[in-house]
């Protein structure tokens, strides 16, 4: 009998197909979320970017003056050129230490006291300057001339007379600083002086030395005395400069100084690390009227009605010297500018198109450039006033 064969085929997994409907809600839902927020932004920008914000930078100009004028003490009042002004005086002290700054070389003798004895006799003996040698046989010789008291007694003791001298070192050196010893006369080696007139010392001497020290050259003090006085100019010169604050003009070149007092501590070729110079100068300058010279600048400076100045530079130079006047040349310059009325230029462009706007005050004279600042989304210029902010920027 033939054998049945039967074919079970397993059930086919179902596969899930996206409707095409639902992606059409969500793009429609997306468009009217961003189309919502545009419209909220707008809002938004209208209520608070509202303002429109102008910036005008106007065209600048250089002018300038040369005119020579006069100071002169003797008169009462500005006439045209002719300046009054006043004298001020100043008094300045001080005091400064300076460095040597010579090289000499130095040979010191060493010095110190001592003791002189006379066992010898009742009578007082006269030395004139004399040598004395030490233990070690250092020469030493007594500075002046000494009487020496005669001796005493005491309990028939023999009490010597002593008297205390200085001695310096027969030549320079530190070899001559010794500690204190005895002493001996050698003019009187021999005889029976010898040793009855003696000497002893109680301290070391000391001071002598070889070797280069500093020294106070002349051209020392002469740079000390520059350095000092130029010090004290300028400290008047910050005294005029504070006195003229209250509207005069003060000149720092036109200032006049004389020493007055001085003294130095060493002298020239003196052997000195250092030394202090004091000083005492006294200064004149003649100061005159600020608005005196602003109203000589408005008058000859012809600058029209409609203009503004900026900046506005005067110097002067000393010309000329007359007894009590000073001749002076004046060069100003001056950065000036047109007057422009802020709030004709807000009337003239609200409610105009923001383009437009700005077209038409690049056009203005005296205008330099124009920047207007606003909401990106807003194309005109609002009607009210308010909220159109316009500056006039000069730097």
């Amino acid at each position: 009998m033939p054998e049945k064969i039967f074919d079970i085929l397993p059930p086919q997994e179902k596969i899930p197909v996206e409707k095409e409907p639902v992606k059409k809600r969500s793009f429609l839902k997306i468009s009217l979320i961003f189309v919502l927020l545009l419209v909220v932004l707008g809002l938004i920008g209208s209520l608070f970017f509202s303002k429109v914000e102008i910036e005008l930078k106007p065209e600048k100009e250089t002018i300038s003056l040369e005119e020579t004028i006069i100071i002169d003490l003797a008169v009462p009042e500005r006439d045209g050129s002719l300046f009054p002004g006043q004298v001020l005086e100043d008094e300045e002290n001080g005091s400064k230490e300076f460095q040597a700054s010579g090289i000499a070389k130095s040979e010191q003798k060493a010095r110190g006291v001592i003791t002189v004895y006379n066992a010898y006799s009742d009578s007082s003996r006269t030395l004139i300057p004399s040598r004395f040698v030490s233990a070690d046989g250092k020469l030493f010789w007594s500075t002046k001339k000494v009487k020496i008291p005669g001796r005493t007694y005491n309990g028939g003791k023999v009490v010597p007379g002593q008297i205390d001298i200085e001695v310096e070192a027969a030549e320079p050196g530190s070899e001559y600083n010794i500690e204190a010893t005895t002493f001996a006369l050698p003019a009187l080696a021999g005889t029976a002086l010898y040793t009855t007139i003696y000497a002893r010392s109680f301290s070391p001497m000391s001071g002598g030395s070889t070797g280069e020290v500093a020294q106070v050259l002349k051209e020392d003090l002469n740079q000390a005395q520059i350095s000092l006085f130029e010090e004290l100019k300028n400290k008047s010169k910050d005294s005029f400069k504070a006195m003229s604050s209250q509207g005069l003009v003060f000149l720092p070149d036109i200032v006049s100084s004389e020493i007055i007092e001085e003294n130095t501590s060493k002298e020239a070729d003196d052997i000195a690390d250092s030394f202090s110079y004091d000083m005492k100068i006294k200064s004149q300058t003649i100061v005159f009227s600020k608005s005196d010279i602003d109203d000589f600048v408005q008058e000859n400076l012809e600058i029209e009605e409609n203009k503004i100045i900026k900046d506005l530079n005067i110097n002067y130079s000393l010309k000329d010297t007359e007894n009590d006047k000073l001749v002076l040349d004046i060069k100003v310059e001056a950065v000036i500018y047109e007057d422009i009325d802020i709030d004709s230029v807000k009337k003239a462009v609200a409610g105009k198109p923001i383009k437009e706007a700005e077209l038409f005050l690049n056009n203005l004279t005296g205008i330099e450039k124009v920047d207007i600042k606003s909401w990106f989304l807003k194309r005109n210029i609002a009607d009210d006033l308010n909220k159109i902010e316009a500056v006039l920027r000069v730097d």
